[in-house]
């Protein structure tokens, strides 16, 4: 199992697309944690949307790790979801999967080293956004002439934990539809309608209409995983507290594993031809 994850490891860190969908992360989340709403800082919002009139405390450093967890039910999260398509996704489409396998390893050994380099790579996404967004933030505390006050050790490993936990299950979603589409554009495409068109159109249109939509949103993953870092004072589109905290990690949890066991069943059952 170790000699697969360090050849995961090694093949997925020499992509040049996993560095890519890391640096995009952190400046979208730069871009619209600090930036933008820095440069309207003195002005009045134009609208009253999500974010609007995100004033300037929003941006101090005690409020960074809900300002790093905000992205992470949408753009942070559609781009986990790629990169775990192009981990299983990519064996499909340059026809390797035979080439793996006949190397002895089990096929459950495979899929679990993809999982684990999954794992690894949600965890260094959030702690890439944790420190760039740390970094932004003394950066507008000196140039607004604010005494540099952190949050408590223990938040900030609660906003890791949490951050971990959602970037892990749209990555473990991009496996499963991976592998049960047995190739790469077509995940892609399906899971970002979902995660950036459907959820939002559930959100925004059919739960104010109807109440089994309204309640539905309690069991998907994307307003749980909204839920969950609103918790952390994060405020961004898709980010609304409808479930408690633990709920909401419960509900993630159910999913990651979900995905996780529904994935290895496929692979494990189907021909990989």
């Amino acid at each position: 199992m170790l000699r697969d994850i360090r050849a995961e490891l090694l093949k997925q860190t020499r992509r040049p697309a996993s560095w890519l969908l890391l640096a995009v992360a952190v400046v979208l989340t730069l871009t619209f944690g600090y930036a933008v709403p820095y440069a309207g800082l003195d002005g009045a919002p134009a609208s009253g949307g999500p974010g609007a009139g995100r004033g300037l405390s929003a941006m101090l450093p005690d409020a960074f790790v809900g300002s790093a967890l905000g992205g992470l039910p949408i753009f942070v999260g559609a781009l986990a979801l790629i990169f775990g398509v192009l981990v299983a996704g990519s064996e499909y489409g340059f026809g390797t999967w035979k080439t793996v396998l006949v190397q002895n390893p089990s096929r459950v050994t495979v899929f679990g080293a993809k999982l684990v380099v999954v794992t690894v790579a949600a965890l260094a996404t959030v702690l890439a956004l944790f420190a760039a967004d740390a970094g932004a933030s003394a950066l507008v505390a000196s140039l607004q002439g604010r005494a540099l006050v952190w949050p408590s050790a223990s938040d900030v490993l609660l906003g890791l934990g949490a951050g971990w936990l959602v970037t892990t299950m749209w990555g473990a979603l991009g496996v499963l539809l991976a592998v049960g589409l047995r190739s790469v554009a077509l995940p892609i495409g399906l899971g970002l309608v979902w995660l950036l068109a459907v959820q939002n159109l559930l959100a925004s249109v059919a739960a104010p209409l109807l109440t089994w939509v309204a309640d539905l949103q309690k069991v998907l993953p994307g307003p749980n995983a909204g839920a969950l870092v609103a918790s952390f004072g994060a405020s961004a589109p898709g980010v609304e507290r409808i479930v408690g905290s633990g709920q909401a990690t419960a509900v993630l949890a159910g999913y990651l594993v979900v995905f996780a066991g529904l994935g290895g069943w496929l692979l494990h059952r189907r021909d990989i031809a």
